[in-house]
């Protein structure tokens, strides 16, 4: 059976738990290339008020269990103007509910707002090895565009990216 979520917009109390959620991924595997982990102030000051309610750059948690077990967000690709309407999209999923189908939803639930504010174009940058990332984005409809060959550097070797695209409105 299809376990569904209740998936909202993050609000700043979601911040301790979607910092502890991305902080485990920062530790523990390339799929950030941050090299530290952060706190929630960090989070909450200098990351979450680039998210809006409306526009091109959402911020979307899943509850289950009367828990936030994901966060999935579009952040702004490039800073030039002509960009506007492209966003780079971004998830992550409590390692403990990886498999569940959660993902999947949350993600959708992204792509879905972004189509009625005007996004032309979703791009999602995965490290490699990723193939459990690669398969989600292929899923909802990205494709595969390029690799960035040894663009960061972590845990002692460097890793490649693969970049994706989905096309959205306009």
């Amino acid at each position: 059976m299809k376990k569904t979520l209740t998936i909202r917009p993050g609000k700043e109390d979601d911040v301790p738990r979607i910092t502890e959620i991305y902080n485990h991924y920062v530790a523990n595997t390339p799929i950030s290339f941050d090299v530290e982990p952060t706190s929630a102030k960090q989070r909450l000051t200098s990351w979450f008020g680039k998210y809006q309610l409306s526009g091109p750059y959402r911020l979307l948690v899943a509850i289950q269990y009367n828990k936030v077990i994901g966060y999935a967000s579009s952040s702004q690709f490039r800073s030039k103007a002509a960009y506007y309407t492209s966003v780079e999209s971004s998830i992550y999923i409590d390692p403990n509910e990886l498999g569940n189908g959660f993902g999947t939803q949350l993600y959708r639930a992204l792509f879905e707002q972004l189509e009625t504010e005007g996004v032309h174009r979703a791009y999602g940058g995965v490290t490699i090895p990723n193939d459990a990332s690669i398969a989600l984005h292929k899923k909802l409809g990205f494709k595969e565009i390029g690799v960035f060959s040894e663009v960061g550097y972590k845990f002692g070797r460097y890793y490649d990216v693969c970049w994706l695209e989905k096309s959205l409105s306009r």
